[in-house]
């Protein structure tokens, strides 16, 4: 009965994850969200987000096993039933001079990833995550050259807004050869809807055609990643470990839809139904150029006791195309830099001392290169995190195990300068771990 109840909860999880992350919607209010596919998600748990994001050459931490799937070639290190699952929530602060300050929140169920092994030095894992999120609205007023009338303020504004993202559902496996090396591969699909518009109004001339222009681009596509780790053991506690991992340019789908129409506001400036469609087009499929990102990793630990490491990422965001044209980005850098220490895995009497403690920091030169009167100005992020994992009471006699991991990013993007916005923000993540003996066969009953 016990399994039974396992794997309706498992179920459960992942289809309710599913559903929250299929319907697209957005969950971040950044204008930067317009550039290339939307801003990306770190694809990390929050037990590798409250270490800065170190997640190349991790496998487990803090005495449990923990699933990353972003080097799968950590899977060779779960030799227990896993689940994680989770909920992030996000606060911006958007500043630009001139401007009063913009404050939004958001808050959605962010994650549900399953591994379990296959034989003693190799797993298997499954799961879905968001992979990129779209979201943001702003208008800008521009002054009339000809006034149309006396009542004519001469101003015309211009509404743009985003909305929607993409999700990435996985399917890997990680398997050790000999006592150091470790290579794995994940088979990826990604998929989802960024819808944007810009609209064209002319607020003071009641009875006036707006004019909208929307575009949806509809994505569905497979994607791999590919990862090695290899150990250096210097006592059978204390390792040095590097990584590498990867995630292929290849090519997914897209269908655009693009659709041109006119509407009025009523007096109260309500929105009107479209008087008419101009135009209504749904382009043949075509193809997302996506880039390489490698990712390079080092992380010296003591098992059970401490974890420090450094990450550095590179992509090949000027590849990236969209229906054949191109987007415009940058190649870009990610440093992380972190840790995580517990100060006693076997205290009996020290909650304390059982919690892991985690802190990091990444500096980012993103794929953002703004064109402005003074020249190109690349967008930069910069943040602080931190993070606890919390383990839960269970019975000595059972094979099940429970954390409770809670981190924290606080950071800024962008910057006041040439007329750009800055965002201030924290992110909150909140996962719930198991790890437990689900397919083991007893040799007594």
């Amino acid at each position: 009965m016990i399994k039974y109840t396992r794997l309706f909860i498992t179920f459960l999880l992942a289809a309710t994850v599913f559903e929250a992350s299929a319907q697209s919607t957005a969950t971040t209010s950044s204008p930067y969200s317009k550039f290339g596919l939307g801003l990306l998600d770190d694809q990390t748990l929050p037990q590798n987000i409250g270490m800065g994001g170190i997640s190349t050459a991790t496998n487990s931490t803090g005495g449990f096993r923990n699933i990353n799937q972003l080097n799968p070639a950590s899977y060779s290190k779960i030799d227990f039933t896993t689940i994680d699952a989770g909920v992030y929530g996000n606060s911006i602060t958007l500043s630009k001079d001139g401007f009063p300050d913009q404050r939004n929140s958001n808050f959605r169920l962010s994650h549900f990833e399953f591994a379990t092994p296959v034989t003693k030095h190799s797993a298997l894992s499954f799961g879905l995550l968001p992979y990129s999120e779209l979201g943001y609205s702003y208008k800008q007023s521009v002054k009339n050259a000809t006034p149309v009338s006396a009542a004519d303020t001469n101003v015309t504004n211009y509404i743009y807004s985003g909305q929607g993202g993409l999700s990435k559902a996985y399917l890997g496996y990680g398997f050790g050869i000999g006592k150091h090396l470790s290579v794995g591969a994940n088979l990826s699909y990604i998929f989802g809807n960024l819808e944007e518009d810009q609209s064209t109004e002319i607020p003071d001339l009641y009875g006036t055609l707006n004019s909208r222009i929307q575009q949806s681009n509809h994505v569905g596509g497979w994607n791999y990643d590919y990862g090695v780790q290899y150990s250096f053991d210097f006592s059978n506690s204390r390792h040095l470990v590097l990584g590498y991992s990867a995630s292929a340019g290849n090519k997914i789908n897209v269908q655009n839809t693009f659709i041109v129409s006119q509407y009025t506001r009523d007096v109260n400036g309500n929105e009107n139904t479209a008087a008419d469609s101009l135009v209504n087009t749904t382009n043949p499929k075509a193809k997302i150029q996506l880039p390489q990102i490698n990712h390079f990793g080092i992380v010296f630990q003591k098992d059970n006791s401490y974890v420090i490491g450094a990450d550095y990422t590179t992509g090949k965001w000027s590849d990236l195309t969209i229906a054949g044209v191109n987007q415009n980005l940058q190649d870009s850098k990610k440093f992380n830099v972190g840790g995580q220490i517990t100060p006693n895995v076997n205290s009996l009497n020290n909650y304390l001392a059982l919690m892991d403690y985690r802190l990091g920091f990444i500096y980012e030169e993103t794929y953002i290169n703004v064109n402005t009167t003074a020249g190109n100005v690349n967008i930069k992020r910069y943040a602080g995190t931190f993070g606890i994992g919390l383990p839960l009471p269970h019975d000595r006699a059972s094979s099940a195990f429970y954390k409770v991991n809670f981190s924290a990013e606080i950071g800024k993007e962008g910057t006041l300068t040439n007329g750009l916005v800055k965002q201030n923000y924290m992110n909150f993540h909140l996962s719930f771990t198991l790890n437990d003996k689900w397919f083991q066969r007893y040799k007594y009953d």
